[in-house]
């Protein structure tokens, strides 16, 4: 099991600089993958994009790639060549209009900074390598990450469905016990109204046979503890859990909803209200596993 969030980062040394490449993630239903990198190497952002989807299938994962000059190298370069070709320009336009032309420091510091160039980046052949094994470290980390997150979600996740189970369990145990509880103040009702039934009375027979008929839930409690270990055996499984088990959850909600109408029981209204909180925990959690 891997959790959706990770983060992971690598640094290398290249000729003038500094390789920075860093992996980062958050849920998102499918693979949305953003890639940030220089624009001299942009021919590496297939290749980039093959490498994050071998470790990822879900989430908003940014990628970005960067490149530090190293000190001393950061500062721009003047184009000597341009300025003085711009200022020739400028002379030749000033002269056709009959305007004196005379440079001043502001102005040859205007023309030279419109005119200066970053220090150049390596060429995407020189760094190639660099860059994607840079990038392999980074998304070793990065998955890393996502499996310790994932590790942690497991153990909260298998806590939660040991919960569900002896929630389950109160309500398979009280359940026998609502019907005859419901004759008994049936009874009792009568007598109150000053209606003296005996208990062996073909109506008051019929409407405890009726009322057990509705609130019978053994096939709920049944259905509900295998889908428990259903969602047990895909939690422990290496498969991609996310949407299997959205459904799986879908179903356990609808059992747990079913019970607390039929039974008409407090105790088993409480149990109830407890597995649809930690299906709703589980739940919550599950929009951040892969």
């Amino acid at each position: 099991m891997r959790s959706m969030t990770g983060y992971g980062r690598s640094s290398a040394a290249l000729a003038g600089g500094t390789l920075n490449v860093q992996v980062s993630s958050v849920n998102r239903r499918g693979l949305d993958l953003s890639v940030k990198l220089p624009q001299e190497w942009e021919s590496f952002e297939a290749e980039v994009g093959e490498r994050v989807r071998k470790v990822a299938s879900r989430g908003k994962v940014n990628v970005e790639i960067e490149f530090s000059a190293a000190k001393g190298r950061e500062e721009v370069a003047w184009n000597d060549e341009a300025v003085g070709t711009t200022l020739d320009r400028l002379a030749e336009l000033a002269d056709s209009r009959h305007i004196p032309f005379e440079p001043t420091a502001e102005l040859l510091w205007q023309v030279a900074s419109a005119q200066r160039t970053s220090t150049e980046k390596p060429g995407p052949d020189t760094v190639r390598r660099d860059v994607l094994s840079t990038l392999d470290e980074a998304l070793r980390g990065f998955d890393a990450m996502r499996a310790k997150e994932g590790e942690a979600l497991y153990i909260d996740f298998i806590g939660r469905v040991d919960l569900c189970r002896v929630h389950i369990d109160a309500v398979a145990e009280r359940a026998p016990a609502v019907a005859p509880a419901y004759r008994v103040q049936l009874l009792k009702r009568l007598r109150d109204q000053g209606l003296e039934l005996d208990v062996s009375d073909e109506r008051v027979l019929r409407e405890i046979a009726l009322f057990a008929d509705r609130c019978d839930v053994s096939e709920e409690i049944t259905r509900f503890r295998s889908h428990l270990d259903q969602l047990t055996g895909l939690l422990k499984s290496d498969d991609e859990i996310g949407r299997k088990a959205d459904f799986i959850l879908q179903e356990l909600g609808r059992e747990a909803n079913t019970i607390g109408s039929k039974a008409n029981d407090l105790s088993i209204a409480r149990s109830v209200i407890e597995m649809k909180n930690e299906l709703e925990r589980i739940r919550e959690q599950m929009a951040n596993v892969e």
